[in-house]
């Protein structure tokens, strides 16, 4: 079934909140996501900052220790104007270096080009309130030629915790949470680990774009047109979250350090492709250890997320087929 959905309230956590709406195993939702900072797609303040989440969706027969799988069957702005911080933070650079900005800005603000889904920067301010066109000054220099190729994401989902645990949006775990990784795109499959009965499924903090890792603490933050998809897998469990797409089988590892995140994300690839693929320990090892890819998700909030990665003609390649 598929199913049209107008939020009137958003949660800055994601936890055993209230359902919004509750639907079964295979349906279908369409829905909006507000910005970051709390603005819909008419600028208008309509919550507070943070991350704020869509939901939570019950899902009829989503009990604990099952899977959910969420696909993205659309994500996509839907105002013109999105706005970013314009300096790399601290933790990612050397403790002694020192940026000298010939600016006082705090915000850039980035226009949509959807005839030709691109984004640019066009204006920046000192005012981190700022969203809308107009509210800043015109940018100089070679940033006046920059345009990039739109990547619509979501930035932070996930389910309710274990626990009955409210995890703030500004970070993640093992329930998702705000990975930041900018290949949660349109088509992906996501398989998170359900701590609740109904899964309580949250969605929000739209990207237009953003590079690996986060590093200036925003992507282009922007209000989104959302269409999503809902499994429920019964009788196996994971650890963390799991993903698909076209080309790549992936696993995802939240937390602090970042050599944490490696550990987990590259545990739950092991399990993945003994599980999934059904090689061997030592197979999945000598695979992963010549063949392996990682990508960097959030490198700015209280927890990173590392993804361990696996290219599914690889696998095609030494015969290895999906067993469930």
């Amino acid at each position: 079934m598929k199913h049209e959905f107008t939020p009137d309230h958003y949660h800055t956590t994601i936890g055993w909140h209230e359902p919004v709406l509750t639907i079964q195993d295979g349906d279908t939702v369409s829905t909006t996501t507000i910005d970051a900072g709390g603005k819909d797609k008419n600028g208008e303040q309509v919550s507070e900052g943070g991350n704020p989440q869509t939901g939570p969706f019950y899902v009829e027969g989503a009990e604990p220790g099952n899977i959910l799988a969420v696909t993205f069957d659309h994500l996509m702005p839907n105002r013109e104007y999105g706005h970013t911080s314009g300096q790399i933070a601290g933790n990612v650079l050397d403790p002694g270096y020192i940026p000298k900005f010939d600016d006082e800005a705090s915000r850039f603000i980035w226009k949509i080009d959807f005839d030709n889904h691109t984004a640019s920067p066009v204006e920046y301010t000192n005012d981190r309130n700022a969203t809308r066109l107009g509210e800043g000054k015109p940018v100089e220099g070679l940033l006046t030629n920059l345009s990039l190729p739109l990547n619509p994401h979501s930035g932070c989902f996930g389910v309710a915790p274990a626990r009955r645990q409210h995890i703030s949006c500004a970070t993640s775990a093992n329930h998702g949470g705000n990975m930041d990784y900018k290949r949660f795109t349109n088509g992906v499959t996501v398989y998170l680990p359900i701590a609740a009965e109904g899964a309580l499924f949250h969605i929000g903090d739209g990207h237009a774009l953003q590079g690996d890792g986060e590093i200036v603490g925003t992507g282009i933050e922007i209000s989104f047109d959302v269409t999503f998809t809902v499994r429920v897998i019964k009788g196996r469990s994971i650890e963390w979250p799991r993903a698909e797409n076209d080309t790549h089988i992936m696993a995802i590892g939240n937390a602090r350090p970042l050599d944490q995140c490696v550990e987990h994300a590259s545990t739950e690839m092991i399990r993945f492709l003994e599980e999934e693929y059904g090689l061997t320990t030592r197979e999945a090892h000598l695979l992963m250890g010549e063949a392996v890819e990682y990508d960097m998700g959030n490198m700015f909030d209280p927890a990173y997320t590392m993804v361990c990665k696996m290219e599914k003609a690889v696998l095609e390649g030494m015969g290895a087929k999906r067993l469930t």
